[in-house]
């Protein structure tokens, strides 16, 4: 599932992508124990992207991060 808003840039004509929180949210809230890779491939987008974006929403006290070892787990 991917979850894509599309925008059109008015002044060039072309396009760009933007995932949305909720889609963040969302994805974190359907999985079980949800790792970065995880939400990045239900979002479907990159590991970074999806390591920034959660990451930014843990900071605004959206989500919770849980290390374990060397990973995230998001909730």
């Amino acid at each position: 599932m991917s979850i894509v808003t599309v925008n059109r840039d008015e002044d060039s004509g072309q396009f760009t992508e933007q995932y949305p929180e909720k889609a963040f949210l969302e994805a974190v809230d359907k999985l079980d124990h949800a790792t970065t890779a995880q939400v990045a491939e239900e979002v479907g987008c990159s590991y970074d992207l999806a390591y920034r974006r959660l990451n930014s929403l843990s900071e605004d006290g959206e989500l919770k991060r849980i290390e374990i070892g060397s990973s995230f787990i998001w909730q």
